[in-house]
């Protein structure tokens, strides 16, 4: 019995530092995160894991969620994805892992069971209206992924590095010099940032050479400091600098402040404070305006819409004070990170955010003032935005010309990739088929008149086929002419196109050799004037004969063949005679115009095209009363009347010429 009970005061003795051990690495894991030493926490994180018991279900989920946590923190994705999905396993697993699982999978670009897994979140927690807006980004970024914009986005090897490469800016008007945000080694502070793992950021700089490749990257003298230094925005004449300085790793206190710095030839002043939220422990990420007049900044002050947001600041002159912050409000500020402004000539201001809706983690916007106060924010879509961070852009002047930074290679780092939005091409492949048979037409001429003044012409192929280059934000008709046919034409327009286009266009000619019916021409029983649907379709008589000046008509009207032969040919000449006259008061010369009523006489003989609309006409036959009444019911009867009650058109020659007045 001592021996049992020495062996269990053993085994206690024993247990205790192991336990006390544990404990100690569980808050030492705590305090890093808590001071944003993300990076350091995930290692003493899966140490602590690996201690507990796996009979401490609990413990071991609430420490893989953990782990999850820092990667997210430390922008890592992938591995962010694989722990959360861990500690959704778990049966005391927490809403939150399973809404940033989701959001893990979305910022991968795995948008479909980023879908899924959102809809289990909703099922978690139903009042939570982020689930609704994620499933809706998911959805939009598919479809944005089929049809991307048309800008051309490439990286820009010669800058980035191993490290983070971010925020370029230019700085000088030529824009064949770069400042831009990078960890890269050569910094002046060389310390470790326990958020990231990598060392202080500071502003570094490169220049374009005359093969056009950036040169090998140097800190910018005096600028950069032992702290981290980033994010620079240049004022419009490129002599004053402002940029971002943080005080970063002391567990006591993380500060950022905006500096600037003046310019003279190629030296720059001490950076000083902007004296912007002087008690703020964050007023980062600096964007002057092109007039000097306003700054807008980043921060978590209180009065915001969420995390950190663009906040404003003015000034009366170049030198004066900066007034009290203003929000924009909650048409840029979201719940979220609204980051890295920039902001053009014409108003128009660019930032990132992670809360409105995107294609996953930052999306860059553009924002357009109004003339209300309020802001039209658009996303701009890829490949400008991806799956992963998009931030930090800049343009040259009033072009759709710059540079941006990006983590979408997928090994976390942020890199810098040029854009540039191409010119707009347009052209169009045409084809002149036969109206009736649907064949191509050979030899035919094809003019195509421009709204801006310009008139091409060309001549079909053996297979009827045109092809003309076009030009942006213009108007186009296309006439297509060939002896022994009507002319015909079409439309097409550049205007309103906002990317590259390739056009198909189809012009129908009609045959002038058999006489062509106008489709639905109607009238009623023994009238002659005509219903409102038979206008329709001479109003494009009408656009016809203005397409061939030169066409003289015989405009042909049949009857049924009931009632008398004299009382059919007399109604059918007062409805020729009443469709000729709607046509003159169109503007159409008279003497282009021949009305001949042929009453009964000759029936309309079934064509494939009526056989469609009626299967129970036989092609081929005609329409006779015979015919008709051997019909088998009245309501085929009174269709095959109606088919008789037409008006036809045929060409009597092509030679008209106008009388001069």
């Amino acid at each position: 019995m001592k021996r049992l009970l020495l062996l269990i005061i053993l085994v206690i003795t024993l247990l205790i530092p192991e336990a006390a051990a544990q404990k100690r690495k569980t808050e030492r894991a705590y305090s890093s995160f808590t001071a944003g030493e993300y990076f350091e926490a995930i290692d003493l994180f899966k140490e602590a894991y690996t201690k507990v018991k796996k009979a401490d279900k609990n413990l071991r989920t609430e420490l893989i969620f953990m782990i999850a946590e820092c990667y997210r923190l430390t922008n890592d994705p992938k591995n962010a994805e694989t722990w959360y999905k861990l500690a959704t396993k778990s049966t005391y697993s927490k809403p939150d892992a399973q809404f940033w699982f989701a959001e893990s999978l979305k910022k991968n670009g795995k948008y479909q069971p980023a879908i899924d897994e959102f809809k289990k979140y909703k099922q978690l927690a139903p009042a939570d209206a982020r689930a609704d807006q994620e499933i809706r980004s998911c959805e939009l970024s598919a479809e944005w992924l089929k049809n991307p914009e048309a800008y051309k986005v490439d990286e820009v090897k010669d800058i980035n590095s191993r490290q983070s490469d971010f925020s370029p800016a230019y700085g000088r008007d030529d824009f064949g010099q770069i400042y831009f945000t990078s960890s890269r080694e050569g910094a002046a502070g060389n310390k470790t940032h326990g958020a990231t793992g990598q060392s202080y950021t500071d502003i570094f700089e490169s220049r374009i050479d005359k093969k056009s490749k950036w040169s090998t990257p140097v800190p910018v003298e005096v600028i950069n400091s032992e702290f981290e230094d980033g994010t620079p925005s240049f004022s419009s004449d490129f002599k004053e600098i402002y940029f971002t300085r943080c005080e970063s790793g002391k567990r006591e206190k993380k500060g950022c402040v905006i500096m600037y710095s003046k310019r003279s030839g190629d030296t720059w002043s001490d950076p000083k404070s902007t004296g912007i939220l002087p008690d703020s422990l964050v007023a980062a990420h600096p964007a002057i305006s092109p007039d000097g007049s306003t700054l807008y900044f980043v921060s978590d002050i209180t009065g915001g819409s969420g995390k950190k947001d663009i906040w404003m600041s003015t000034r009366a002159k170049s030198g004066g004070a900066w007034s009290k912050p203003v929000n924009p409000g909650p048409d840029i500020n979201t719940p979220g990170d609204e980051l890295f402004p920039y902001v053009r000539e014409d108003g128009t201001l660019y930032f990132s955010s992670d809360g409105q809706i995107g294609m996953g983690g930052l999306d860059i916007f553009k924002a357009k003032p109004m003339a209300d106060g309020s802001w039209a924010v658009l996303n701009m879509k890829p490949p400008v935005n991806s799956f992963a961070d998009d931030f930090g852009i800049t343009f040259e002047n009033g072009t759709e010309k710059g540079l941006f930074s990006s983590t979408r290679k997928g090994k976390g780092n942020d890199e810098i990739y040029s854009f540039e939005l191409p010119p707009m091409k347009f052209n169009v492949t045409g084809l002149v088929k036969d109206e009736k048979a649907g064949t191509p037409i050979p030899g035919s001429h094809v003019q195509l008149i421009a709204s801006d003044g310009s008139n091409l012409q060309a001549e079909t192929g053996a297979g009827g086929d045109f092809k003309f280059a076009l030009k942006a934000d213009v108007d186009y008709i296309f006439l297509a002419s060939k002896r022994g046919y009507l002319n015909g034409k079409n439309k097409e327009t550049t205007k309103g196109q906002a990317k590259s286009r390739d056009f198909m266009v189809t012009l129908l000619l009609t045959s002038i050799d058999k006489p062509i019916e106008l489709p639905n021409i109607l009238y009623d029983f023994g009238k002659w004037d005509l219903r409102p649907e038979s206008m329709v379709s001479l109003d494009k008589l009408v656009e016809t004969l203005l397409d061939n000046p030169n066409a003289v008509i015989e405009l042909m009207s049949h009857t049924d063949s009931r009632d008398t032969e004299e009382f059919n040919q007399t109604l059918s000449q007062k409805r020729a005679q009443f469709a000729v006259q709607y046509l003159i008061d169109k503007g159409i010369e008279p003497e282009r115009l021949v009305p001949k009523g042929y009453g009964e006489s000759t029936p309309k003989i079934i064509d494939a095209e009526t056989v469609k609309q009626n299967p129970f006409l036989k092609a081929g036959t005609p329409l006779t009363e015979q015919y008709i009444n051997s019909l088998g019911s009245d309501e085929q009867k009174e269709i095959a009347h109606q088919i008789n009650r037409r008006t036809e058109f045929r060409v009597l020659r092509t030679d008209y010429e106008p009388t001069k007045k």
